[in-house]
């Protein structure tokens, strides 16, 4: 007898019968005490609009449905997923939005504002969803993301190996700080990396740098090698460096604060 040696497909895992979809990152929460680290550090009243991003098979949506929350919109991609939560946890409260949320206009939030965000992100769309939060913020009170953890030291850093472009520019709009650090086995299924759950409020008024748009570029390209310094990352741009002390020039931007880089850009400008 012939022996199949065709190469085994590995199935995909599965939850209530439901396969999971590797696309969309789907790594299902399964750690209640995550649940109440969140939710410990958002304020819920009977006047609280809350939006989740991606809610699997319902694991966080059961506890905040749970709580005195007014109104839950949910943002589900995978129409199989989002038929499961709306009939499993049905409830008045919530309306669930078969939209990628980086596809969505954020005019809709204008209603019941402020907005909280609690939500387990697909780490592919971090970084996105961060952006669109930024340039949204207007809309938003406070919110608890799970992000990968690479990413939520990058956004908290404020000297440094990891420190650069993301810390500045998301700590300018955001009061940031880390909460709990997730061990990949309170997923399913696991992770390949560690979580971090991180705490946001916008900051409405963030201090004013002229020539703003422009700033943000030219911090970037401060940045575009940290281990150098700004002379050698900046030598081959327009900027006149021969208005910056040579003393600065021989700094790399991981030993400067933003107050030292924002001085130093009234020197170019």
């Amino acid at each position: 007898m012939k022996k199949d040696y065709r190469p085994q497909v590995p199935q995909a895992p599965r939850a209530h019968g439901i396969a999971l979809k590797k696309q969309f990152g789907q790594h299902f929460l399964r750690d209640q005490h995550v649940i109440d680290n969140m939710l410990d550090h958002v304020q819920i009243t009977n006047q609280t609009s809350i939006f989740e991003i991606g809610c699997g098979d319902g694991f966080l949506t059961k506890f905040l449905l749970q709580t005195p929350v007014k109104q839950l919109w949910i943002f589900e991609i995978d129409h199989d997923w989002a038929t499961y939560v709306q009939k499993e946890y049905a409830d008045p409260r919530m309306t669930i939005f078969e939209e990628n949320i980086l596809d969505v206009d954020f005019a809709r939030f204008e209603q019941d504002q402020p907005w909280t965000l609690c939500a387990n992100l697909p780490y592919q769309i971090t970084m996105p969803l961060l952006n669109l939060l930024q340039k949204n913020r207007l809309f938003l009170r406070e919110g608890v993301i799970m992000i990968q953890e690479e990413v939520a030291q990058k956004l908290t850093q404020t000297s440094g190996r990891g420190y650069g472009f993301i810390s500045l520019y998301f700590q300018h709009y955001f009061e940031l700080k880390l909460l709990n650090k997730i061990h990949p086995d309170a997923f399913f299924p696991p992770p390949k990396v560690f979580s971090r759950l991180v705490y946001f409020k916008p900051n409405q008024n963030p201090e004013y740098i002229e020539r703003e748009e422009q700033f943000w570029k030219w911090i970037k390209l401060c940045f575009h090698q940290p281990r150098r310094t700004l002379r050698n990352n900046l030598s081959h741009t327009h900027y006149d460096l021969s208005r910056i002390p040579e003393a600065i020039l021989q700094l790399r931007a991981q030993q400067m604060s933003k107050a030292d880089l924002v001085n130093v850009w009234k020197l170019l400008i």
